[in-house]
């Protein structure tokens, strides 16, 4: 008879013993409300949650990497927009000194005007965000557009490989057009833009009109370089919004998967809780009289 007791206490024990354990879990759920709070509870699932996690972190990073560039693809357009307007504004300039009907005072006043529409330009073109300058290539800290006092020189860098690579998504990559050396030459082969000006001020002091008619060409061949790269930048600037859409959707999924295997169903989880709780009780009511009877049977 004792013997039989005393496995009926041992049985008693080791089932409130994992009656206890379920209750706490799920008051460890409720107090965190995560499923899951030490590798031991679910290693499969505490491994997907890690990976999750670094997932989001890694979308938050290359979030803030597409918002930097799309900021700084802004700051180019604006930059290149007022550099078009000032170039156009000395084409305008241009032909009216190609005019007979201007005389020598009135072409030197044109000159001057163009000089300050020149020192515009090159602060447009020299423009920095971040402490990086737009257009210098990869020598961002370098500004590209310089006036040496006889000319403009351009100081970014020029090597073959010369615009910015972002990585905007894994294996996914966009080439901001850092390079500005192709807005320094002139796509028509005739130099580039500091000798263009020269022989624009030359053509002013010589009242040549005749030559300052045949640069009218050259400085329309920049104004469509510099509209055409306008263009480039504006076709990355969608390429970029289109991945930050991608970017927020991919966010959402990866929020939602990890709220599935991280968060507790509340509903659920107290229902269990409630349950458990109750049978924890109703073992230890059970367990009280089966004591008793032990310890009665050891007093006889």
């Amino acid at each position: 008879m004792r013997i039989t007791n005393s496995l009926m206490s041992q049985s008693f024990l080791s089932n409130l013993n994992k009656n206890s354990n379920k209750v706490f879990k799920y008051q460890e759920q409720l107090s965190s409300l995560e499923q899951v709070s030490r590798p031991s509870d679910d290693p499969l699932k505490v491994s997907k949650i890690i990976d999750l996690k670094n997932e989001i972190k890694q979308n938050a990073q290359y979030k803030t990497t597409i918002n930097d560039a799309i900021d700084f693809t802004n700051v180019q357009d604006s930059a290149l927009a007022n550099a078009t307007n000032s170039l156009q504004r000395i084409h305008t300039l241009t032909q009216q000194a190609a005019n007979g009907t201007y005389n020598t005072q009135d072409r030197q006043a044109i000159k001057t005007e163009i000089q300050n529409e020149v020192e515009t330009m090159m602060d447009s073109l020299n423009t920095n965000f971040g402490g990086r300058y737009v257009f210098a290539g990869q020598n961002s800290t370098t500004k590209p557009f310089e006036n040496n006092g006889s000319g403009i020189d351009y100081k970014g860098s020029s090597i073959a490989n010369n615009n910015l690579s972002k990585e905007i998504a894994r294996g996914v990559n966009v080439e901001l057009k850092t390079d500005g050396s192709d807005l320094f030459e002139l796509k028509d082969g005739s130099g580039n833009i500091g000798e263009l000006f020269d022989d624009v001020f030359m053509a002013l002091d010589n009242d040549d009109t005749g030559e300052l008619g045949n640069l009218l060409g050259r400085i329309e061949s920049h104004i469509d370089t510099t509209v055409n790269k306008r263009t480039e930048i504006g076709a990355i600037q969608n390429r970029l919004t289109a991945a930050l859409d991608r970017n927020d959707s991919e966010y959402l999924n990866l929020e939602t998967s990890l709220s599935k295997n991280q968060d507790i169903d509340l509903a659920e989880t107290y229902m269990n809780y409630t349950m458990e709780m109750n049978a924890y009780q109703a073992s230890m009511n059970m367990g009280t009289k089966i004591l008793q009877t032990n310890i009665m049977d050891y007093v006889r």
